[in-house]
């Protein structure tokens, strides 16, 4: 994809992925390839930053005899979602009407 995907980006997508399912890190970077082209080395201390700053809590699980470090969400997480969906809204609305045109800077 042509535009560059901040880490601001990165840490509302692991939100709103692990807020519809707890999920594990290589499945969590495969939904962000789907926009962003990052490399695991780069979302993993995202993933670290996030739980430390009580978004998610993680816990090990055992699957086809290997453990999964998962990611789940907090209430802090929910909180810190619900407010990047609106400066999200914010943001892309903005630039919706710029690109129509509806929304031009005057100079004076």
């Amino acid at each position: 994809m042509y535009f560059p995907t901040s880490a601001t980006v990165i840490e509302f997508l692991i939100l709103a992925i692990v807020d519809k399912e707890d999920s594990y890190g290589y499945e969590i970077s495969q939904t962000v390839k789907l926009i962003a082209n990052i490399k695991e080395s780069t979302l993993y201390p995202i993933l670290k930053k996030i739980e430390k700053e009580g978004c998610v809590t993680t816990y090990s699980q055992e699957v086809q005899g290997r453990r999964r470090k998962y990611y789940a969400i907090t209430d802090e997480g929910r909180r810190q979602l619900q407010f990047q969906k609106g400066e999200w809204e914010a943001y892309t609305g903005t630039i919706e009407r710029i690109v129509k045109g509806s929304l031009r800077h005057d100079k004076d």
